[in-house]
């Protein structure tokens, strides 16, 4: 029998190569949103409440990324992401404008934060991309009073195919399932969208924006050129 690690391998691997098939027009539009907010000064706001925060975090603020992004701190570090209304008030907190796109991130999709973030942004004209277990969340029922679910509301769907509570293997002697995947496939995903926004901005002439390692020489002054051009946008919240 394989051990534990060898079968969890095995399975991020297999996810990882079916993860993309049937998403390349969406993975295309995703990055198109992207490419039209780069162009027009505007940012890349990425939000996951829970573990789905470290899909925002890869395609926010790092080596080889957009200048222009910023991750959206949930301050309460997802206990209120059950509660009705607390979105609505935490949309208050945040500097989101037309030139924006809005990136959510949530398995289940279900929960209230979201979804009532994604109301407000497509009330706004904000472009908003999703990204959760599509699947999963279609057989869910909505914890907003709303009764939206969060894949029904974006204006681009990646679906991470995650399969129910994310976690993916059984192991003999323990009572849940082991080894999510969602981290995987969702980052995949939204760093596929990201290198085509590159393209598409090559193409119509633009030069992206983009984080250089500060632990190149020159790094941190190379950054530091674009970030001035963005200081006041890239502030908290």
């Amino acid at each position: 029998m394989l051990k534990t690690a060898e079968r969890f391998k095995a399975e991020i691997l297999r996810r990882l190569d079916e993860v993309t098939e049937g998403q390349d027009e969406a993975i295309h539009e995703a990055a198109v949103i992207m490419a039209d907010t780069i162009e027009r000064g505007g940012i890349i706001r990425a939000f996951g409440s829970g573990h789905s925060h470290a899909n925002a975090l890869e395609i926010c603020g790092r080596a080889g990324g957009y200048i222009q992004t910023k991750i959206v701190r949930e301050p309460a570090l997802g206990i209120y992401e059950m509660l009705d209304g607390v979105g609505d008030q935490f949309w208050l907190k945040l500097d989101v404008r037309s030139e924006d796109c809005l990136v959510l991130i949530s398995n289940s999709g279900r929960n209230p934060l979201p979804v009532e973030l994604a109301l407000h942004a497509r009330e706004a004209g904000i472009k908003v991309i999703v990204v959760t277990a599509r699947e999963v969340s279609a057989a869910g029922t909505s914890r907003s009073k709303t009764g939206k679910l969060l894949y029904e509301l974006g204006d681009v769907v990646l679906d991470n195919k995650s399969c129910f509570g994310d976690a993916a293997l059984e192991v003999e002697g323990i009572p849940t399932k082991v080894g999510g995947t969602s981290l995987y496939t969702g980052c995949l995903l939204l760093d596929c969208a990201v290198m085509e926004s590159l393209d598409i901005l090559l193409e119509r002439g633009v030069q992206p924006p983009l984080y250089m390692s500060a632990n190149v020489d020159g790094g941190p002054e190379f950054n530091q050129k674009l970030l001035d051009q963005f200081k006041d946008r890239l502030a908290e919240y």
